[in-house]
């Protein structure tokens, strides 16, 4: 927790918290406790100083319980926009798409691929950083780190690991997912019904599935994938200079074989289209109404024999917001969440293509085309599974569906739909 020593010396106030949950036989997840902790005032090697809250719905305790999921939603939301969101998607895939512009030609087969994939990335990341992740930005008002916000970004950055950007990977590193070769995806959820994981690892196979296909047709061995100068330097660009802090990790696909061709084009497809989308389209829906998931906190919990503790007895409501919603942070942030949800008029989605003969490999067209419908076939499913009422999870106590990982959408704020690329 050494950044919150930082953090705490500005006007920002927050803490490190740890959510204890149970999963309960229907599947869902019930909170038995938070723990919200401070640096120790002698020094980190001393620890941390912490406290838990466990649920109550009556009295003081009630409030005291609101406040400290508020916390936690203090720190989920950064986390969420500036390592979720920006770094694993935006600042991750820059790289991908600056060198396969220099190092592949728009005729070779990966270029085509990949292309839909990299659409108005540059153009998005330079509009973020000129008024969202610049000093003194949107950001760095409306979340907790406030100007240690990059900084945070960049120092999460020295745990990214290319390879466990699968989807597979990550729910087993997680632990929400375990291996079993006789599970249709290769893993077994641990918590079935998980929407993101459900519908996510049906999405992942969809692309992997058209990935390989496509592969395979151009490359039929490995040697030809050795042999492709191209690719080789793409490769070797995006090692060396897009990610050059990590060009020396052992983790990296060394691009000698059909399989971590395939592989990595997944992977690279799967941060631009769904796992942004499953990140980037909700914020409206879950943060648009500040007080249900605020992203900063002015004061600490109110110590019992407080005036802070009295008016928290007296009057919950008031104290509730002058703790998490600072009225011009309020609207930023509102305002921001708002225009990163929307789908414009033009959006392409996954297994949509701007231009119907973007080859002119009859097998491969036709291949897409498996691939859209395959697609059509997922969101058909998880409409259905949404109106199981044995899956608790799906839609919540507000009885709002999981639909984050719809592959299709209308213009507009819709909560739904994966665009081929992180374009906004």
């Amino acid at each position: 927790m050494p950044y919150l020593r930082r953090i705490n010396t500005t006007s920002t106030k927050t803490y490190s918290s740890r959510t204890l949950l149970f999963l309960e036989n229907d599947g869902t997840l019930r909170p038995l406790a938070i723990e919200l902790s401070l640096p120790h005032p002698d020094g980190d090697q001393f620890g941390c100083i912490s406290k838990v809250y466990t649920p109550s719905s009556q009295g003081v305790e009630s409030s005291i319980w609101q406040l400290a999921k508020a916390y936690v939603n203090v720190n989920d939301s950064g986390h969420h926009q500036l390592i979720s969101h920006w770094l694993k998607t935006h600042a991750v895939i820059e790289p991908f798409v600056i060198a396969a512009n220099r190092q592949l030609s728009v005729l070779h087969p990966i270029h085509k691929l990949l292309h839909p994939h990299f659409r108005e990335t540059m153009n998005a990341n330079a509009i973020a950083r000129e008024v969202l992740t610049n000093a003194g930005g949107i950001i760095e008002e409306t979340v907790f780190p406030a100007k240690f916000s990059m900084e945070w970004s960049s120092v999460m950055y020295k745990n990214w690991v290319f390879p466990e950007q699968a989807l597979p990977v990550d729910l087993i590193k997680r632990g929400m997912a375990v291996e079993d070769p006789k599970s249709s995806h290769s893993v077994r959820l641990l918590i079935e019904d998980y929407p993101y994981a459900a519908d996510g690892l049906e999405i992942w196979s969809a692309i992997k599935i058209w990935v390989k296909e496509y592969c395979s047709f151009y490359y039929k061995n490995d040697e030809m994938v050795q042999n492709d100068s191209e690719l080789q330097s793409w490769w070797k660009e995006l090692r060396e200079e897009g990610h050059g802090d990590k060009k020396d990790e052992p983790w990296w696909p060394k691009m000698q074989t059909c399989e971590e061709l395939i592989e990595s084009s997944t992977i690279i497809i799967w941060l631009s289209s769904a796992y942004h989308a499953a990140i980037n389209y909700g914020q409206y829906s879950i943060g648009g109404y500040v007080p249900n998931r605020p992203s900063i906190s002015l004061h600490f919990m109110p110590e019992e024999g407080t005036p802070e503790y009295e008016e928290l007895k007296t009057y919950p409501d008031k104290a509730f917001l002058k703790t998490f919603t600072p009225q011009l942070q309020t609207l930023l942030g509102m305002a921001s969440i708002e225009i990163l949800s929307r789908h414009p008029i033009d959006e392409l989605y996954l297994g949509q293509r701007g231009t119907p003969e973007w080859t002119t490999d009859a097998n491969m067209l036709q291949a897409s085309e498996d691939f859209r419908k395959k697609l059509e076939g997922i969101e058909k499913r998880i409409i259905k599974m949404n109106k199981d009422e044995k899956l608790k999870n799906r839609v919540g106590p507000a009885k709002i569906p999981y639909t984050l990982l719809y592959p299709s959408s209308e213009p507009g704020l819709t909560g739904k739909g994966i665009p081929n690329s992180v374009n906004i």
